[in-house]
Parts: structure tokens; C-alpha cells; sequence
């Protein structure tokens, strides 16, 4: 287990959440649309210009601070964070998510670099989904199928925003209103996405959003990790607590089955180094990407991942609510300013979400948010080091 950063012992108070999908009257939080002004100064918060977007759009930078002098920097443009400044086992801080420099950076990059992807975050075959007799048709804008929202999804709107600070941590509640029709999804969608970095260390993602018309739903937080703050994660140790798969075809579309991990490349149930069976997947897309079942209950808090870097000391520690977690090693970072610069392997993600392609597939849980339910999320990182 971690030994807390702060050296004060973490852990989860018992209350298991429910995700997916709930009525109005079980959730506790109702889904406002947030002012458009700027709140005043915090204790841990400080709001300072970050540019403006090609559109005009201005953009701030919302720095957090918690009681151990960790640190979070967000930006309103796409909810996404643009640093999270941690300590190694010698005390010593780094960012530990991949990140660009200004606003022209984050336009520039195709990767949806540490933002909120949606309104369905991973793949959707050939853009193509029915509700009822109805067909909806997406952009296809990966290959012949379509991902993480389409050409603007979640990743590059503005946001409303309203920090927050108090006796447990800091952080930022942001907020989105997608149309009707907005990049060919049916339904206006209110979306609120809460970041917050506790005094225990723990960055927790929370997302809820309401819709006025049958909609699929699949939101995730899409950050980078590198826990060495820089190089490749090859040499990362991963541990996931899923006992199955979802195989893919070329294109990244889940075949419809549930498979094994047993006796395959693809078992990280025992903590190892990502670069042990990585020879096996030389192929396209030369890496990993692919979602793993959590193992537990769908719907309640447990663990899905825990990921160590013998480098710096650096670990985390993943509980979520949602029924997988993709794990990706940075297959298509190229160098270029769609990569951030950055090269391939510089950075993983553990995406917790629902399965990609659900709304194609009957024996997946659904993705459909119906009016009048809430959908809820819940992702908890927990950070350490290990001596």
C-alpha cells in the first residue's frame, strides 16, 4: 500500500456510490448551470489569464493548492488540467501529467490531453447509434469511426466555472451545456464536472449530467500520467484488478465478448513492469488500448488500478464506480504539436468509463441517459510513495 505523501494514513470512508444512471430524487446534488463570472479569491486558489482561444474565447487558469502544498492547474477550455505537482520520495515536485505550454498548445493538440472527453468519450462504430426506430449519424473522425465526442467535443468547449475551498481540500466545479444536435447527438446534455485535491492527497473526479432527450452518456477524465515527470512509462509497474478484456478489431471496436486475461498479454493482475510482454504488441497500434472490466459491483467504489514508478517513488492508486477502465500507453504520440511534443510511450492513461461502443452493443451495460435520471461518475486517485 502507499504510504501518504502528507504521512498522514488515507483512506476511503466507507460510503460506496452508486453510478450510472439514478432519478432526480436519489441524487443528493442537482445539476445547475454556473455563472459566467469569475467567483472571488480563495484560500488555495489563484485565477490568472491563460490566453485566448483562436475563437476569442478567454481563458483562465485556476491554480489549487491543498494543505500539504500539492498543487492542481485547470483551465475553463475543455475542463482539463494543465499541471498536478507532486512530491517524490525525496521530496522533490514534478508534474505528473503531460501538458502544453499556452492555449495555442492545447488547440493545437489532437490528444485531448487531461480534459473531459464526451459526450461519448472512446469509440462509437462508424458513428452510427439507433434509439428507438431512430438512427443517429456522428462525424467519423477516427478513421471510419467516431470518438471521444467527434471534431469538437467536450475536450474543446468553454466552460463555466466556480472554485471552491474548504476544510478537506480545493478545487473546481466546471460546467457544460451541449445543445441538441451538437455534433449530431440528440438531447440538450448539462454537464458538471468536479475536480477536487484533498488534504489527504487525493484527486477525485466527479461528473453528473441530465439531458432533455434520450442520449448515450459516456464521460471520462482523459489525463496523461507519467509519474517520473518526464521519459517514457514503459518502466512504470501496473497493477489493474480486472480478471477480463474487451478484444478489439483493427479499427478499436470491441468484438461484443468478454475475455480472459489469464495466460495472455493483457493479465497485469499482478503488479509488472508495462514493458514486460510489450514485444507482443508490435503490431498496430504498436501498444495497448484497450478497455479492462473492473472487477466488483458496477455502480459502487473499488479498486481498479494501482500504478508505481520505481524512479521516483511516485504511486496511485484508482477506485472508481464506472464498469471499465481503457488502459492506453500513449500508442500515437508522434513528436508533433498534435502529440504535444511529446513521443511515443511518454505518457498512460487509465480512463474509468463504460465500455466503448455500447450503444452498438445489447450485452453492455447502457449507456443511455434517459429525462429525468442523472447520470453520476466517481473516480478517486490517491497518491503516495514508497521508499
Amino acid at each position: 500500500m502507499l504510504k501518504s505523501v502528507s504521512l498522514v494514513a488515507s483512506f476511503l470512508i466507507g460510503l460506496c456510490l452508486v453510478c450510472g444512471f439514478k432519478s432526480n430524487t436519489e441524487m443528493e446534488k442537482e445539476i445547475a448551470v454556473l455563472p459566467t463570472q469569475e467567483p472571488a479569491p480563495l484560500k488555495g486558489v489563484e485565477l490568472s489569464p491563460f490566453g485566448k482561444t483562436a475563437n476569442g474565447d478567454e481563458v483562465t487558469l485556476i491554480a489549487c493548492s491543498n494543505a500539504n502544498g500539492n498543487s492542481m492547474r485547470l483551465i475553463n477550455y475543455g475542463a482539463a488540467m494543465v499541471s498536478l505537482e507532486l512530491p517524490d520520495r525525496d521530496g522533490k515536485r514534478a508534474n505528473v501529467i503531460l501538458t502544453c505550454p499556452d492555449i495555442a498548445g492545447f488547440e493545437a493538440c489532437g490528444s485531448y490531453f487531461n480534459a473531459i472527453a464526451g459526450r461519448y468519450c472512446n469509440r462509437i462504430a462508424y458513428g452510427k447509434f439507433s434509439i428507438g426506430d431512430r438512427q443517429y449519424q456522428l462525424a467519423a473522425n477516427n478513421g471510419e469511426h467516431h470518438l471521444h465526442g467527434g471534431v469538437r467535443g467536450f475536450d474543446k468547449r468553454m466552460w463555466t466555472f466556480e472554485p471552491f475551498s474548504d476544510d478537506s481540500g480545493v478545487g473546481v466545479r466546471f460546467t457544460y451545456v451541449s445543445p441538441d444536435g451538437e455534433e449530431g447527438y440528440p438531447g440538450e446534455l448539462t454537464v458538471n464536472t468536479t475536480y477536487t485535491l484533498t488534504n489527504k492527497d487525493e484527486l477525485i473526479v466527479e461528473i453528473t449530467a441530465k439531458t432533455d432527450a434520450s442520449t448515450p452518456v459516456n464521460l471520462t477524465n482523459h489525463n496523461y500520467w507519467n509519474l517520473s515527470g518526464s521519459g517514457s512509462i514503459l518502466d512504470h509497474e501496473l497493477q489493474l484488478f480486472s480478471s477480463k478484456y474487451l478484444p478489439v478489431d483493427a479499427g478499436g471496436i470491441p468484438l461484443g465478448q468478454l475475455a480472459a486475461v489469464q495466460d495472455t498479454p493483457f493479465d497485469f493482475r499482478k503488479s509488472h513492469a508495462i514493458r514486460r510482454d510489450f514485444d507482443q504488441f508490435a503490431g498496430e497500434p504498436g501498444g495497448i488500448d484497450h478497455c479492462f472490466v473492473v472487477d466488483g459491483d458496477n455502480g459502487k467504489m473499488r479498486l481498479a488500478a494501482r500504478l508505481h514508478d520505481p524512479k521516483s517513488g511516485r504511486g496511485m492508486e484508482i477506485e472508481t464506480t464506472e464498469p471499465g477502465i481503457q488502459f492506453y500507453t500513449g500508442n500515437f504520440l508522434d513528436g508533433t504539436a498534435g502529440s504535444g511534443g511529446y513521443q511515443k510511450n511518454g505518457a498512460l492513461c487509465l480512463e474509468t468509463e463504460h465500455f466503448p461502443d455500447s450503444p452498438n452493443q445489447k450485452d453492455f451495460p447502457t449507456t443511455i441517459l434517459e429525462p429525468g435520471s442523472t447520470y453520476f461518475h466517481r473516480t478517486i486517485h490517491r497518491f503516495g510513495v514508497m521508499k
